[in-house]
């Protein structure tokens, strides 16, 4: 929304193609902790990988998925982005829509696993920040630990089937490699 002081993010398809991982952002952006922002674009590429590699996954399912993402964030899609993706330049010119939106939303950061794709000399004279989602999710835990840990104890309260122990989550969550996360969680593994 239009005059936001929240830290505001583009999450880069890569981090939202896990569903753990998409839960735990998702999650974390509807308990206000930070403000997360995409693109149709974005949507699109991590649906598209999700289907190719799960096929036991429908589209249909990934499409309410979607619907449910932007109902649950509000203002999370970038707009009107799309006439500065030819200006940029990147290693890999398919991924100058997410610098676009970037620039576009307002973002202070890019998270995503592929750093090596935003390199600091083309994306730092924009002001804008390549994280990792371990270290985004580290900052984010130093800033706001009980609201973080109430909202990973949320998920999983939610996750049903199947049910899962804290450590369980934990062990998930470093699968998804996120290993300082994953650490700092089973700190407070008694909380979640």
């Amino acid at each position: 929304m239009a005059g936001s002081f929240s830290y505001t993010v583009v999450l880069d398809a890569c981090v939202l193609y896990p569903a753990p991982l998409r839960d735990l952002l998702l999650s974390l952006a509807a308990a206000g902790i930070f403000r997360a922002r995409w693109t149709p674009i974005i949507q699109d590429e991590w649906v598209r990988n999700v289907l190719k590699n799960r096929p036991d996954i429908g589209a249909q399912q990934l499409q309410k998925t979607v619907a449910l993402m932007n109902q649950a964030i509000e203002d999370a899609n970038v707009e009107n982005f799309e006439y500065l993706i030819d200006a940029l330049s990147l290693p890999d010119p398919d991924d100058r829509h997410v610098l676009a939106a970037a620039i576009a939303g307002h973002a202070d950061a890019i998270v995503t696993f592929n750093l090596k794709d935003f390199p600091d000399a083309r994306v730092k004279p924009h002001g804008i920040e390549i994280l990792h989602p371990d270290d985004f999710l580290i900052a984010q835990y130093d800033l706001a630990q009980l609201s973080m840990l109430k909202a990973v104890k949320t998920i999983r309260q939610r996750l049903k089937t199947p049910p899962r122990s804290a450590q369980e989550l934990v062990e998930t969550y470093r699968l998804q490699g996120l290993p300082q996360f994953s650490a700092m969680l089973e700190k407070a593994i008694e909380l979640i």
